[in-house]
């Protein structure tokens, strides 16, 4: 594709936005009308009652990043569009299930869609989301539909194992630094990985440059996870749509967590003395478990791996050889979204 001028990082959400909602509504819209009515509220598109609502929450940075990366290895983005929709109702599929697992009440600023319908229509809209997905890729009819399948497969089966990494924490005193890496990884990180292969196989890119892509997407999705872990614990909740300190809270072993817990600090040893109470802790107790954070060096830690993750994201995007303005785009909407005050 010819080069055109670099898009901000916001231009271009709302670029993918345009273009993706009409066939995220249309993939919705098929659902059976109970499913329907409850994902169409966690998309954000109407009130409990059904009423419209003029603002959709979230960013859409996966399909975001399946439309650029299509455009980077020379299609056109809307090629990439069947994908970038299954990513989408991928990853909401995720959030509704993990809202019921985690107990979390409010996202996006309001309430969680289990609090608004129930835990079992909540999951069931999830389950129908994630059927959905694979519907979209199946009927795109493209020449690699099938491998698109197996790789959000792979990429749906990693993300359940992060999802169960991360319950089986909270129940745990002990969790080691690997186990946490693999959880991340898991967690998000595929996820990421996969929207970036999948643009780049409904653009017809080369295997090599399939999988740099990948390892782009893996490596910004680890990132992305540190700063959305350290948000969790000092993010604005007019930022995050979640309350303060909800991560701690939740006695999540996040990344931060368990770096400073394994500090060998005073701090750390505070901090993990607070998360083996069986108690829920104050707000009081809660602000004081974050500053511990701060003070065994773990805050500091958690930025530079970000950083470091970031670094090799963009090597790898930069060994993919893909083409045009829609590179530089990638790279800035990389480093958007892995800033500290998303």
């Amino acid at each position: 594709m010819a080069s055109s001028p670099v898009r901000t990082p916001q231009e271009i959400l709302c670029w993918a936005r345009e273009m993706l909602d009409p066939a995220l509504y249309a993939a919705v819209d098929r659902l059976p009308p109970a499913t329907r009515q409850t994902a169409g509220y966690h998309f954000g598109w109407w009130e409990a009652d059904g009423q419209p609502r003029e603002r959709a929450g979230g960013k859409a940075l996966r399909p975001t990043l399946c439309l650029l990366t299509a455009a980077a290895a020379g299609s056109h983005p809307a090629a990439a569009l069947p994908a970038a929709v299954a990513v989408e109702l991928v990853h909401n599929f995720s959030l509704l299930h993990d809202d019921v697992m985690d107990g979390d009440v409010r996202r996006r600023h309001r309430p969680t869609a289990w609090n608004v319908f129930g835990l079992g229509p909540a999951i069931l809209a999830g389950d129908a989301l994630l059927t959905a997905a694979f519907e979209t890729l199946t009927a795109s009819g493209h020449d690699r539909a099938e491998s698109s399948v197996r790789a959000l497969s792979a990429a749906v089966l990693a993300l359940v194992d992060g999802q169960s990494l991360d319950l089986e924490f909270e129940g745990r005193v002990e969790v080691d630094m690997a186990e946490c890496r693999r959880m991340t990884e898991a967690k998000t990180g595929a996820l990421l990985g996969c929207a970036c292969a999948l643009g780049a196989l409904f653009a017809d890119a080369r295997p090599a440059q399939v999988d740099h892509v990948r390892a782009f997407g893996e490596r910004l999705g680890i990132a992305f996870q540190i700063i959305d872990d350290m948000l969790g614990i000092w993010g604005d909740p007019e930022v995050t749509g979640k309350p303060v300190y909800s991560d701690l809270s939740n006695r999540k072993k996040s990344l931060p967590v368990v770096a400073a817990v394994r500090s060998d600090t005073a701090a750390g040893t505070e901090l993990a003395r607070l998360y083996r109470r069986s108690e829920p802790l104050s707000q009081r107790e809660l602000a004081h478990a974050a500053s511990l954070i701060e003070r065994s060096g773990a805050r500091r830690w958690s930025e530079a791996q970000a950083d470091e993750q970031l670094a090799r994201a963009l090597e790898h995007l930069n060994r993919a050889h893909l083409g045009g303005s829609a590179v530089d785009e990638l790279t800035a909407l990389a480093q958007l979204v892995t800033t500290r005050d998303n």
